[in-house]
């Protein structure tokens, strides 16, 4: 089966992981690799320049300090210049499991966020957006706000109410490889529409089950998406075939 891995760190990896990663992925159509920061945009940038099938997505991750005002503005003035370039903004969003660990205040990360929020609407571009459980509906509001529904919250965990607000604004969800082992994945499976949902591995982070200490790689997308055949009662080929065409109309990719 076809299939586009919706959100990669592929800078992450090591030259050499990514050298193999690409000689076995003959059926993996793009990649959407997102970045941390500028030295990680610009990354994914290079790599994109060397790997037809890499689409970047430029951004700030949250669930690190924040940015200072002059280093975001010289980072949104390097995305600006390199709006043609970049298929999405992203990875942004609001710090959960940082502020878990440090209690951090979240006032200044929805700023951030805000900011980016404005820019995707403003370059017409989809936003890929880390934002679980309380953090979720605070996301919902900005992209209320600005009337942005090209949204994609990847590896989403959060209560029923969000999820139908979600949906019902037609945000993008994408399912990582734990929805083989992970209960709470399969039962948002098992009630998130299809037609809004896309597969993704988040790599490198490492997977339990099956691929315990396997080095995280699209192909892994197989499993998760026979998996999510099986919960939604669907034969293999028409839920791989409804996740590539999603992943394709979301990031506007052309066959």
């Amino acid at each position: 089966m076809n299939m586009i891995d919706a959100h990669i760190h592929l800078d992450h990896y090591h030259d050499e992981e990514i050298k193999k990663l690409f000689l076995d992925s003959a059926h993996i159509e793009a990649l959407i690799s997102v970045s941390f920061h500028l030295d990680s945009s610009k990354r994914n940038l290079l790599l994109s320049q060397k790997y037809q099938k890499v689409k970047p997505a430029f951004g700030y991750h949250p669930e690190q300090a924040l940015p200072s005002v002059s280093e975001l503005n010289v980072l949104l003035k390097w995305m600006d210049d390199h709006r043609d370039e970049m298929i999405a903004v992203g990875e942004v969003g609001l710090p959960y499991y940082l502020r878990q660990e440090q209690g951090i205040s979240l006032a200044p990360y929805l700023e951030v966020l805000e900011a980016f929020i404005r820019m995707a609407k403003k370059w017409d571009k989809p936003i890929v957006l880390h934002a679980v459980y309380d953090d979720a509906p605070l996301v919902c509001d900005l992209l209320e706000k600005y009337s942005g529904s090209k949204a994609h919250f990847h590896w989403f965990k959060g209560e029923q109410k969000t999820i139908d607000r979600m949906a019902r604004n037609g945000y993008h969800i994408s399912i990582t490889p734990d929805v083989v082992y992970e209960q709470e994945i399969q039962q948002l499976v098992r009630v998130y529409p299809l037609e809004l949902m896309m597969v993704e591995t988040d790599g490198p982070w490492p997977f339990e089950g099956p691929f315990s200490g396997k080095m995280t790689h699209p192909n892994m997308m197989g499993e998760s998406i026979r998996k999510m055949a099986l919960i939604k009662k669907l034969s293999v080929t028409e839920v791989s075939a409804v996740l590539l065409k999603n992943t394709k109309r979301f990031y506007q990719l052309i066959s």
